[in-house]
């Protein structure tokens, strides 16, 4: 059940990053790798918040300084993976931007529910 939650809280987040990577770099024109950035903790941002309403129990496995950082440092790894995947599919093959952004969404997504369903958050009772 709190992965069917964090799928609906995850799609979200990710419906703002990819419309709004889509606005900025596909109709804008502006550069990817930044917007990507940008969107990507946007996104992230607002799942945190809507995770800790909806999902997990915030502050009941680590004080909340604790939460903050691991929140902080699985993102940080998700966004590292996201411009990886990014960069390949988008440079090397090739691939329009918009469906490489969808492709790397979905790559990161279970990333960020292991890294925070076992590493960070205690589920909700």
């Amino acid at each position: 059940m709190r992965l069917l939650k964090y799928f609906f809280v995850g799609a979200i987040a990710a419906s703002i990053d990819i419309g709004l990577f889509s606005l900025f770099a596909s109709y804008f024109g502006w550069p990817w790798v930044p917007v990507s950035i940008v969107t990507f903790c946007l996104a992230t941002l607002i799942n945190y918040f809507l995770s800790i309403k909806f999902v997990f129990e915030s502050g009941s496995r680590h004080k909340k300084y604790i939460e903050i950082i691991g929140v902080f440092l699985v993102s940080g790894l998700a966004l590292a993976m996201n411009q990886i995947v990014l960069y390949l599919l988008i440079e090397w093959l090739g691939w329009h931007l918009i469906i490489s952004k969808i492709s790397a969404t979905i790559t990161v997504f279970f990333w960020n529910y292991l890294g925070r369903s076992r590493i960070i958050f205690k589920k909700m009772a």
